[in-house]
């Protein structure tokens, strides 16, 4: 692991963790607010930002949602603020895993 994260208090036997398995990291690392966590060990996270539209010289806003696997020793809930880092694919749509919880909402 090339990144830098505070490692979680529990410990889980998942393979696809990055702290406890042998999932490497790379490329993008996004903080969001998780939106969904109905599936099993994936979430969605939601990121908010702003685009510029040079016709109106303004800013708006816009958001994109991200699948993200959830691993078991991190407990991440609906509600949540997290830190997601990019990896390598798991699933078909899912390429990025949660590394850091940083809060309650």
């Amino acid at each position: 692991m090339s990144m830098t994260f505070k490692k979680p208090k529990k410990t889980c036997r998942d393979r696809n963790c990055p702290f406890h398995g042998d999932l490497s990291l790379r490329g993008r690392v996004i903080n969001g607010v998780v939106t969904s966590a109905k599936m099993d060990k994936t979430i969605i996270v939601e990121r908010n930002y702003l685009n510029y539209v040079p016709k109106f010289k303004r800013y708006d806003r816009r958001y994109s949602r991200i699948p993200s696997h959830n691993p078991p020793c991190m407990n991440v809930k609906e509600g949540n603020r997290v830190r997601i880092a990019e990896c390598r694919p798991i699933s078909k749509t899912v390429s990025f895993v949660v590394v850091e919880k940083l809060g309650e909402k």
